[in-house]
């Protein structure tokens, strides 16, 4: 049986939960340290409306990099909650972290449920255990319908078949922390595969308002990213230089590591934004 127990950061409630009680099956907005930020309620579509700003992340293990996750998603103003077998790890969060923080196994459906899972908008698997972020990445999307999940994943071999799965990994390629985030709070563009060596990768992007009445071409050589097929009212299609762009239309893209970054720029700020 799996002990989840509830840890409250230092100097945001003492030593004892405010209002006493367990936050067990609590939703995220009534839990300390996240009432007061508005959390992205998911729709039967399973996705975020442009005026859900903040939303609630789960991340699964509190070491260099969940900690570092953690209190920069805070710091953004979006609500957290961690998880991590050992509470002495939430050590790493510091002081002024105010999230929740869940004693337990992250594939554990209770544990879950305590960090309010069933209103998370993200979840990040970065413990440092392969299996565990695997499992418990496919419990966040298949069980929960988390729609932006994140696993990271130590062992290159496994990467492929773990993308076949729809989950994002990193494996030996050096993300950072800005990456990851990326990835987890991204709208409009999100990895969808990346091949063994982390070098080129698939990319899903929604066009946005600034693209709609533009030419393909000219997303293609503003961002670097070259077009593969494009989704347009439920049909996909090879979209050609001169493909005009409409509002809805979803296109997968193959781009490099480097220019990752780029693309989203570009996406999310129209045909100016990353044009340097």
């Amino acid at each position: 049986m799996v002990r989840t127990s509830w840890h409250p950061a230092p100097g945001h409630g003492g030593a004892s939960r405010p209002g006493g009680g367990s936050t067990r099956g609590r939703p995220a907005s009534q839990v300390p340290g996240v009432a007061s930020r508005p959390v992205a309620r998911r729709t039967a579509s399973a996705r975020w409306t442009q005026r859900e700003l903040f939303v609630h992340v789960v991340v699964m293990g509190c070491g260099r990099v969940g900690s570092a996750i953690a209190r920069r998603l805070e710091e953004v103003g979006h609500s957290v909650a961690v998880i991590d077998q050992d509470p002495g790890a939430f050590r790493r969060l510091g002081p002024e972290f105010a999230g929740r923080q869940v004693t337990g196994l992250g594939f554990d459906r209770q544990t879950l449920l305590d960090a309010g899972i069933d209103s998370a908008g993200a979840f990040a698997a970065v413990s440092s255990g392969d299996n565990s972020n695997i499992i418990s990445a496919r419990v966040a999307r298949e069980t929960f319908g988390v729609q932006h999940v994140v696993a990271r994943i130590y062992d290159s071999k496994r990467a492929e078949v773990y993308e076949r799965m729809g989950i994002p990994s990193v494996a030996t390629v050096p993300w950072t922390v800005n990456r990851l985030l990326r990835e987890l709070l991204s709208v409009k563009v999100s990895e969808l595969w990346r091949e063994p060596t982390g070098k080129v990768l698939l990319m899903r992007i929604t066009v946005t308002e600034g693209w709609i009445g533009k030419k393909l071409g000219d997303l293609e050589k503003a961002s670097g990213a070259r077009a593969a097929w494009l989704v347009r009212f439920g049909d996909a299609q090879l979209p050609t230089y001169g493909t005009v762009l409409q509002d809805g239309d979803q296109l997968t893209v193959a781009v490099t590591d480097d220019i990752t970054g780029r693309v989203h720029e570009v996406v999310e700020h129209g045909p100016t934004g990353g044009d340097h």
